[in-house]
């Protein structure tokens, strides 16, 4: 009888991973892009590939990485989703979608032409040939940048961003959400079924073309009354199918000035000191390492019978810091006994995870996920938190999953942005809408109200097929702070 597959498969490219160094990578906040090319994995057409997106080779999908500035350190893979674990952030590919998401100076949207030839001509997403494939739906967006002075075409300014967006779209709508001279949020994103923009350029012609179509005008979001209503709508495309969509919610928590105490967690010295720790309890050693100077300045000292890889960068101290920190908790193996969570620690200090997240019921045929982020050098400190995972799956209201990842950074400022698809059921059933809006409203007070910080912003906002809420929060007591950037 031959021996049955492992649900989630996991690789490493030890290529990739040789001789990363961290040391320049200061632009935290990231870039994040996701295409749909159907709104789920049940509706790909019929000329796509049977696995959609998942069927394109990892080799095709690297040299699109290249384009964009980053490499693939590792992968974790099941039937529903290929989780890239990237020098730069992560990428993950479902059958119907793709997400990227990249920090530093990465150039991802230079990656854009690139993937929507993949998915025509790859992935099956495209009738008679076409050159390109025409999304069901774009999403992009990002924060202020904390140096755009540092950043590479098109990512010089917002302004160039949405130039380069709408040569491909016709029908895009940019959003500048919070503070022109505080913290704020951008969004670009397109309406479902919209068509890509004629001509189709070649990428290298483009690059001369001066834009003679209209500039998509930047949409300025205004505060709600405090008697706003919380929107009502159907799920535009950003379900994650197989019946589970109805509901769906993207959280992404973005957190600057990390307390310092709780960034060294994220330094390869301090990891190897935990895993130090660990080993010698686990080999049954209690003895505890000098703590005087030489052992400071290495961090082999008092320890020569650790493995290399509790000593280096890497997936195997990445697994320490995970556990140590409290990020294998967020979404326990308890609830969720196939759960995967990849993470890779950087030298001299960094750290990345991709966790895959599917569906407890086994007869639920659907996988999530979340992926976290850190710069913790305290010039430029910064850390990222995303998942879709939604909140009544995870037994845990999305308030707590927030404060959850908060205590783990502690930052003096975070902004939060949340996605919320609404059913379309409920239009034609009026008592069951008002229940929903009334959990809906109890859910809102409950985040506006964060133990030990005070929010400073809430924006709500309808776009087509779901709602957007954005709050921005700082620490109490908290004085300074770096000053987000105007106007990039």
């Amino acid at each position: 009888m031959p021996e049955a597959q492992p649900l989630t498969t996991h690789s490493i490219n030890h290529e990739a991973t040789f001789d990363l160094d961290s040391t320049n990578a200061f632009e935290g906040p990231e870039k994040l892009l996701e295409v749909w090319f159907t709104p789920s994995p049940e509706l790909l057409p019929m000329s796509a590939q049977p696995d959609g997106l998942k069927s394109v080779s990892e080799d095709t999908w690297k040299a699109m990485l290249d384009i964009v500035r980053c490499k693939v350190l590792s992968t974790v893979r099941n039937e529903h989703v290929d989780a890239y674990l990237l020098s730069e952030s992560s990428m993950f590919v479902f059958p119907h979608k793709l997400i990227l998401k990249t920090c530093g100076t990465t150039t991802l949207l230079s990656g854009l032409p690139e993937l929507l030839r993949i998915a025509a001509q790859e992935a099956g997403f495209a009738d008679g040939g076409d050159a390109a494939a025409v999304p069901y739906r774009v999403f992009y967006s990002r924060k202020s940048f904390m140096f755009p002075h540092k950043q590479m075409h098109p990512h010089q300014s917002w302004k160039d961003e949405v130039d380069f967006l709408d040569r491909w779209f016709g029908s895009g709508s940019a959003y500048m959400v919070g503070k022109t001279n505080g913290e704020h949020w951008y969004l670009y994103l397109t309406t479902p079924g919209s068509e890509l923009s004629p001509p189709l350029t070649p990428q290298n012609e483009m690059e001369d073309m001066e834009l003679e179509r209209r500039h998509t005008e930047t949409k300025m979001l205004q505060f709600p009354d405090a008697e706003a209503s919380i929107f009502k709508n159907i799920g535009g495309g950003r379900d994650g199918g197989s019946g589970n969509g109805i509901f769906d919610e993207t959280l992404e928590v973005l957190m600057m000035d990390l307390d310092p105490v709780k960034a060294r967690q994220f330094y390869l010295e301090d990891a190897s000191a935990v895993a130090a720790d660990g080993f010698r309890k686990q080999n049954g050693d209690e003895r505890r390492a000098e703590d005087d100077e030489s052992d400071r300045k290495s961090i082999d000292s008092g320890f020569a019978d650790l493995p290399e890889d509790l000593k280096s960068e890497g997936h195997a101290l990445g697994a320490v810091v995970s556990e140590a920190c409290g990020l294998n908790v967020v979404y326990p193996r308890s609830k969720y006994p196939d759960a995967c969570v990849d993470s890779y620690i950087f030298a001299p200090c960094g750290y990345s995870a991709n966790g895959v997240i599917p569906h407890p019921d086994p007869k639920v045929a659907t996988t999530h996920y979340f992926t976290v982020h850190v710069t913790p050098e305290p010039h430029c400190s910064y850390a990222s938190f995303e998942t879709n995972v939604p909140g009544r799956q995870s037994g845990r209201e999305t308030a707590e999953i927030l404060e959850h990842v908060v205590k783990i950074f502690r930052p003096g400022r975070f902004s939060v942005t949340l996605f919320e698809a609404k059913p379309v059921a409920f239009e034609s059933r009026p008592y069951r809408e008002h229940f929903h809006d009334l959990s809906a409203s109890r859910r809102s007070v409950r985040m506006d109200k964060i133990k030990g910080y005070k929010r400073i912003d809430k924006i709500v906002h309808d776009l087509d097929g779901y709602d957007l809420v954005f709050r921005y929060y700082e620490r109490d007591g908290l004085k300074g702070g770096t000053k987000a950037c105007r106007g990039f």
